[in-house]
């Protein structure tokens, strides 16, 4: 196996425009490269322009007839069927939908391909993570659901253990539902609680479909307001026990920006010094529990698209090339000028908010009178004892 880890990355990508009024811009995606570029980290990577998905991959999830859909929004958009989620205020249709839209899940779908083949020990695609695309419809601003599809492929290579931890702000419903009865699949989502952000789903009870898929679906509802110290006692409360169980052949993450106290879209107070300690964490749980550490990682959402997802997501890729992004560095002034050429914001001075989290273990004890505490403990009671586990 390579030493080096994939980065996936085609300028295309930053056409998956929905429009100028649209929170999802794809100048951030432009802007997490040239910070990557800025600390030079793209000498540390192998960078790797993937394959579009075609058709029989994008069937591996999507219906047949949903493919058919996007193609023809993405050839006349003012035509987009409603009842696939397509020509929505959140998936507004654009010319050349299906291809950006195919690229990106081609991307994941590469990195997935890669890792399992043993060319690299860790890809990551910051493109990707686009958790929400249904089997047959397009749902939060996602079109086609690359970390689906990276799963199945990994399956359909082989793997008979697939392991799924996503940490975005929302709950990775479509990810869930594709696999809701499989096994092979374990989706951990820690997100807002459903009752107060969309999609309105990912209650601690939703466990899985009936029979031996029980307990492969994994849900960690946090109350709005939840910062630093319970985001990251939730996540070491319910991961790093399900991962050691389970002990996955692959393990696929999803680092959605959008749990940041500056995210404009949700209720989290989450730092990008907490992100980074968890995309830190992940990497260790590739090497600890996951067979050759295979690691595929995610973007996702993130809608502070100057001050956080470039600076959170280069530290994903510095962490996936065991080459560590300083947090305490200055940001290079070409970086900052390029973003305020692009956005007429400034850009951040450093790599940190100049948090220093910490977070008491679970081993520690709970508190039954704490609302993080009883979120974490409503999930352990759910699924740990499905998997043979002490809640």
């Amino acid at each position: 196996m390579s030493g080096r880890a994939l980065l996936m990355w085609d300028e295309a990508v930053t056409k998956y425009d929905f429009g100028a009024s649209h929170p999802m811009d794809p100048v951030r995606l432009a802007l997490t490269m040239g910070l990557v570029r800025a600390y030079g980290l793209d000498r540390e990577v192998d960078v790797v322009a993937g394959k579009p998905a075609g058709e029989s991959t994008l069937r591996l999830v999507h219906r047949e007839d949903y493919v058919a859909a996007v193609r023809s929004a993405s050839g006349n958009p003012g035509a987009a069927d409603p009842s696939y989620g397509l020509g929505t205020t959140d998936d507004p249709a654009f010319e050349g939908m299906h291809e950006v839209s195919a690229l990106i899940a081609g991307q994941s779908v590469g990195a997935a391909e890669a890792v399992w083949r043993g060319e690299a020990p860790h890809a990551v695609n910051f493109a990707g993570g686009l958790h929400h695309a249904m089997p047959g419809a397009a749902s939060g601003f996602c079109i086609y659901n690359d970390a689906s599809l990276a799963i199945a492929r990994l399956l359909e290579l082989g793997a008979e253990r697939v392991a799924y931890v996503d940490v975005d702000v929302h709950h990775g419903d479509g990810v869930q539902a594709a696999f809701w009865d499989d096994p092979r699949v374990l989706t951990i989502s820690l997100h807002e609680h459903p009752r107060m952000l969309f999609p309105g789903t990912g209650w601690p009870e939703e466990t899985g479909g009936p029979g031996e898929a029980e307990g492969s679906s994994v849900n960690v509802a946090l109350p709005a307001g939840t910062g630093d110290e319970g985001w990251l006692r939730a996540f070491h409360a319910v991961v790093p026990e399900l991962l050691a169980d389970f002990r996955p052949q692959a393990l696929v993450t999803q680092h959605g920006a959008d749990t940041h106290f500056e995210d404009p879209l949700a209720h989290l107070a989450v730092s990008l010094d907490a992100q980074r300690l968890v995309q830190e964490a992940c990497h260790a749980l590739a090497h600890e529990h996951v067979e050759d550490g295979r690691w595929v990682a995610l973007g996702g959402g993130g809608y502070a698209v100057v001050d956080v997802v470039p600076r959170s997501w280069t530290h994903l890729v510095g962490i996936a090339a065991h080459a560590p992004v300083d947090p305490e560095s200055l940001i290079p002034s070409s970086w900052r000028d390029e973003a305020y050429a692009r956005t007429r914001q400034l850009g951040p001075g450093r790599m940190t908010d100049g948090r220093t989290p910490t977070w008491r273990s679970w081993e520690d004890g709970y508190d039954p009178a704490d609302r993080l505490d009883q979120a974490v403990l409503a999930t352990r009671r759910a699924v740990f004892p499905l998997r043979g586990l002490l809640p």
